[in-house]
């Protein structure tokens, strides 16, 4: 058998099968353990062992098996070792009595056949397992999905590369990762990138902390074009973890300089909606300036060039005071702005005549129309919002942009809209619908539409209040059925009128109109944000 010390771990092994021999008088207090009977490789080896109940404190010999990664490796107190939990990992290992005990002279005894050991599950009782919960679910005020791409090439070496993973760690402790918080993944740039793990491996602080302090150093030329690009294309797919309506971020390490192109690379990013961030390292000497491809190469490789997404830091020493400020930029939603499109940071208000001569069956036709828009919108409590008013000669607001922050709410409450049946007076709607539904968003990030529609002729007068909506900052798009006025609608809409104007005979053919109000809505967007 091979000696070890009592802190070998699973992984420091490299035979599929060995026969080990465990030291006597290891300190149990120190031992981590993650599993039962199945072990992370994580996990020390003779104190599974103990755990196991295979050696007792006084050491012995022990037979490992190495096996394959599993999910939910549970815990489990047993032999005055209390495992942990730890939700995947990508190698296990089992633990076995060794047929001859060296420093006993005689026939190991397995302590569970004798029973004296008792295996108790965690307790689920108290306060405790709330707290947990709490912690699993992170921070919830910072939603983001964030790949760190660390600089695995010979520019860093191996000591800062460990200096490196130290600080990528204590960041992802920063962020509160959890699975309504933050989510994030490694990818590692040297000659070729790799995917280190994805956002989808693990969902807490802990488990990620182990992911990085088992990351191995590759080496190469600093290839982080390369890797930015790949990074971008491959990494954020939903089947890989990535989330619906949730900022995508790149942090990327740089140590010196890029030994390749990053401008493409920074393009390719934001047209997926990346957010990169560049942090920067032991900035270029004077001396090695001539080396470089490309001195302005953060400001090319950014989400904006506006000082948000680059940061700078002198050395890889003493980094902690660092951490905060760059978690708080990674939280910061609002400011992600290479993931606002048109889809996710859009509020549209829809304002739908409820008067006597639309009927109970042509309303539900407008109903259809709506859903079928609000349908294309990625809905989420920092994504787009949606609100409905209905109207007569009163106004009755459906729901405004905060009651509903999923999809299928927004589109459920749709449907359970009552038809209200009596005149129509649009102006004092477009009024009420600017004042008590688009007044609180006001500040709000997101970009307000109005969609207004209506089958016939107002009683009072539209252009006033419409002028005043858009005055706030409201788009205003007109959908007019039947016997709506032209001249009406166009002085609803906004300029130009033309390209904000709808109309069509028949209820039924509002559902041929669904893709032209979403290219207009998305076409007002991008207009906005040059």
């Amino acid at each position: 058998a091979t000696a070890i010390t009592c802190f070998t771990r699973g992984l420091d092994l490299r035979k599929e099968t060995e026969d080990v021999l465990c030291p006597a008088n290891c300190p149990l207090w120190q031992f981590y353990v993650f599993g039962d009977g199945v072990y992370a490789s994580l996990s020390s080896v003779c104190g599974a062992a103990i755990h196991r109940g295979v050696i007792t404190s006084a050491g012995g010999a022990v037979k490992v098996q190495t096996l394959p990664g599993q999910e939910n490796y549970p815990a489990v107190n047993a032999n005055g070792i209390q495992s942990q939990m730890l939700a995947r990992w990508a190698s296990s290992f089992a633990v076995t009595p060794y047929p001859f005990n060296i420093l006993t002279g005689s026939k190991d005894v397995v302590l569970e056949a004798v029973g004296r050991s008792i295996s108790t599950a965690r307790p689920s009782t108290g306060k405790r397992p709330k707290k947990t919960l709490e912690k699993k679910s992170g921070n919830k005020d910072c939603k983001a999905d964030i790949a760190f791409l660390i600089d695995g090439s010979y520019n860093i070496g191996q000591r800062r590369f460990n200096l490196q993973k130290n600080f990528v760690g204590k960041v992802a402790v920063m962020l509160g990762i959890g699975t309504e918080g933050p989510h994030v993944g490694v990818v590692q740039a040297s000659e070729y990138p790799k995917i280190e793990f994805y956002l989808k491996n693990f969902t807490t602080a802990k488990d990620v902390l182990f992911a990085i302090k088992e990351l191995g150093f590759r080496g190469g030329n600093s290839n982080t074009g390369k890797a930015l690009k790949y990074t971008a294309q491959k990494f954020f797919s939903l089947e890989n973890g990535a989330r619906k309506g949730i900022p995508k971020i790149i942090v990327v390490f740089i140590d010196g300089w890029p030994s390749d192109d990053i401008e493409e690379a920074g393009i390719v990013a934001r047209e997926f909606g990346v957010n990169v961030f560049i942090v920067s390292v032991a900035k270029p000497t004077t001396e090695e300036l001539g080396m470089v491809q490309d001195i302005a190469f953060v400001d090319k490789a950014v989400c904006r060039n506006n000082g948000f997404f680059s940061y700078q830091m002198p050395t890889w020493f003493g980094t902690t005071k660092y951490v905060k400020p760059l978690a708080q930029k990674l939280c910061s939603h609002e400011q992600m702005l290479c993931s606002k499109t048109c889809y996710n940071s859009v509020n549209i208000a829809f304002l739908i005549d409820g008067s006597s001569s639309v009927g109970d069956s042509n309303f539900r036709l407008m109903l259809e129309f709506i859903s079928n828009v609000a349908k294309a919108f990625e809905i989420s409590d920092i994504g787009s919002k949606i609100a409905t008013v209905q109207f007569t000669y009163d106004q009755r607001t459906e729901f405004g942009f905060t009651d509903y922050i999923t999809k299928e709410k927004v589109l459920s409450a749709i449907q359970n809209i009552r038809y209200m049946s009596g005149g129509t007076a649009t102006g004092d709607a477009i009024s009420f619908t600017t004042r008590n539904v688009f007044g609180p968003m006001r500040d709000g990030p997101n970009k307000n539409f109005l969609v207004v529609l209506t089958d016939g002729q107002s009683y009072d007068d539209v252009r006033g209040p419409a002028a005043a909506a858009q005055k706030a900052g409201i788009t205003v798009f007109s959908v007019g059925v039947a016997w709506a006025p032209v001249d009406d609608l166009r002085d609803m809409a906004s300029e130009p009128r033309e390209s904000h104007t709808f109309f069509t005979r028949e209820f039924t053919g509002l559902e041929q109109m669904v893709p032209d109000v979403i290219r207009g809505i998305c076409r007002d967007f991008l207009d906005s944000k040059q």
